[in-house]
């Protein structure tokens, strides 16, 4: 059931056919692992949520109502998330689906599938946005594992696992870090296995998930009580 609303009700996940029409465009049923779900305005500040979304976010209601969906989401969100909105109010698609991070609490962070949804108002008119979201971590199970689970990283391997974040290529590392190539692939491939990792992008989305980096802050930093 959806906080702190008397504009939008939501019935089987999505808003009542009698008040807001979901964009004609997108499909009629949302995955079911999706648990989170959130309603915006047209300028993209949260109207409501269930409960699952503030358990997820770890933070209440009084305090996400009204905010933009962007105080809930990691700072890197602003750089995939503004195209897909615009797409949806200027009425070139009726849905996407993005990866992203999100924040939990105000220390910690979780990466998620979010799937936006367009709303249609009087006209036909861009209303808002619903969003749902499939977190990747089980909350009950990933709230008390941090720091004390989390493999401790060399100072070297967290330079390393920054500049991955950041997109940097193997030369540029090597080059930066006064390394052979094969040496950064070394650490790397070390990592790889310690996150249980296939590829970079993995690695980079389990460290954010598993609360490794700071929050807020461009480029991502490696938390102190994570290296050795």
């Amino acid at each position: 059931m959806l906080q702190n609303t008397d504009r939008t009700t939501m019935a089987g996940g999505l808003p009542s056919p009698a008040q807001n029409t979901v964009h004609r465009n997108r499909r009629t049923t949302a995955p079911t692992s999706i648990t989170c779900m959130a309603s915006l305005d047209a300028e993209l500040n949260i109207e409501a949520a269930n409960s699952e979304f503030f358990r997820h976010v770890a933070r209440p209601s009084q305090e996400v109502c009204g905010q933009s969906i962007y105080d809930v989401l990691h700072p890197s969100a602003r750089d995939i998330l503004p195209k897909h909105f615009s797409h949806l109010s200027d009425g070139h698609g009726g849905r996407f689906v993005e990866k992203v991070v999100a924040k939990r609490g105000h220390d910690r962070v979780f990466t998620t599938e979010m799937t936006g949804i367009a709303i249609q108002g009087e006209g036909d008119a861009f209303s808002g946005v619903v969003v749902l979201m499939a977190p990747d971590d089980d909350l009950s199970e990933a709230a008390p594992a941090t720091a004390k689970s989390m493999p401790l990283l060399k100072p070297l391997d967290a330079r390393i696992l920054e500049g991955v974040a950041t997109g940097a290529s193997t030369v540029q590392l090597a080059s930066r870090l006064y390394l052979s190539r094969q040496g950064v692939e070394y650490h790397v491939g070390l990592m790889l296995r310690r996150f249980k990792a296939p590829n970079r992008a993995t690695l980079v989305s389990r460290a954010y998930a598993m609360g490794v980096f700071t929050v807020g802050s461009w480029p991502p930093r490696v938390l102190p009580d994570f290296v050795k």
